[in-house]
């Protein structure tokens, strides 16, 4: 598989010493930022077979596995409450169905066998392994690489209905690329759109604008004046952004590094701000990522291999900080803030606090003497 989805939740920043001999930056401490995107495993459903035609590639056939989840359903739905709930019930009959049968499977796999060039598998992500109100799966088509057309149907038959994670498919040190949807800004002018001058001070009617729009003819605006409109909120595509770590799930360590021993994750203090916990496996990438938290990200492997030292680089990280990110932050784990303020006050009259009510139900309870 050449590529998968995660969801981006949030940037730290790493220490590591740099390996480049001849530089005077070598074996020295430099600070990266990285953005950590969280990679829940992927479900296979189905394939997909194409054929070359002069005017591109042709989808040949589909063939979907025998059981969908409800995350994947619903994706085929606009309303998945109010509806019969019905989908690919009378497709899944087509697997009891004998092999020389028309509407059998193994038909469609031997034509798709013996036609097809091109095989992708169709995965599905898992929302319910995450922290976010999405419950609809995201759908992809994921093309497979190396051996035999056969090969590449065996491999996608035998992963039916079973999860794939992120590392059978990314190592660390590797070079991706990552596609996604920017942060959306809504409507904006021409001055923060296309980076127009401002005109002067005393300029009619506002000085954030284009002096001219052309001339008198062609009676009609051309479409390389700059204009306001939508800022933001566009798809992008980032080519050859490094791995420095791949985290693995209920992994304490995480976050630890050779230099640095502490027992830590990678989940900041208070968790990433306006996502929360990372508790899945997880990709640790050099740099900024596209879209704002909880956005699905697309990884796939770089389509230009890049050759410079930066991408051959080890990379030997030294520090993973875990601060706070939600001010400043000043300690990397829960047990170094509470050894740092030692037993707290508000604790203690917590546990007060606990046995006041007791006392308030017993002294209601008790009968007041009679008057002789």
């Amino acid at each position: 598989m050449t590529g998968f989805m995660g969801f981006k939740a949030g940037m730290t920043h790493v220490v590591r010493y740099v390996t480049k001999p001849g530089s005077k930056r070598h074996q020295r401490e430099i600070v990266d930022a990285v953005t950590i995107v969280e990679c829940p495993p992927m479900v296979v459903v189905g394939m997909v077979g194409y054929i070359e035609t002069p005017r591109g590639l042709k989808t040949f056939g589909t063939v979907w596995a025998q059981h969908l989840s409800d995350e994947c359903k619903r994706r085929f739905y606009k309303n998945w409450m109010n509806s019969k709930k019905k989908a690919f019930t009378k497709y899944a009959k087509r697997y009891t169905e004998p092999a020389n049968s028309k509407n059998s499977i193994e038909r469609d796999i031997e034509r798709i066998k013996k036609y097809c060039t091109i095989i992708r598998v169709i995965c599905h992500t898992q929302p319910s392994k995450l922290n976010i109100r999405q419950r609809k799966a995201h759908i992809l088509e994921i093309q497979l690489n190396g051996g035999s057309v056969a090969d590449k149907i065996k491999y996608a038959q035998d992963h039916f209905e079973k999860e794939v994670k992120v590392g059978d498919i990314f190592a660390k040190d590797e070079m991706i690329d990552t596609m996604g949807v920017t942060k959306g800004k809504g409507m904006e002018g021409v001055t923060t759109r296309w980076h127009c001058k401002r005109l002067q001070r005393k300029t009619h009617r506002g000085f954030r604008k284009v002096g001219c729009i052309g001339p008198w003819h062609p009676s009609r605006v051309m479409w390389t004046v700059p204009r306001a409109g939508q800022w933001g909120y566009h798809h992008r595509t980032e080519i050859n952004k490094k791995i420095y770590r791949l985290g693995l799930k209920d992994d304490k360590n995480s976050a630890s590094t050779e230099a640095d021993l502490t027992e830590k994750t990678i989940t900041p203090l208070g968790g990433f701000p306006h996502y929360g916990v990372v508790k899945d496996d997880f990709l640790m990438i050099k740099g900024a990522v596209v879209g704002v938290k909880k956005r699905a990200i697309t990884l796939r492997k770089s389509l230009l291999p890049c050759t410079t030292r930066l991408a051959t680089e080890k990379i030997d990280l030294k520090f993973i900080d875990t601060a706070s990110k939600h001010g400043h932050g000043r300690f990397q784990t829960k047990e170094e803030k509470d050894a740092f303020y030692g037993p707290r006050k508000s604790k203690e009259e917590k546990s007060e606090q606990l046995s006041l009510p007791l006392l308030f139900i017993y002294y209601q309870t008790q009968t007041p003497p009679q008057k002789k």
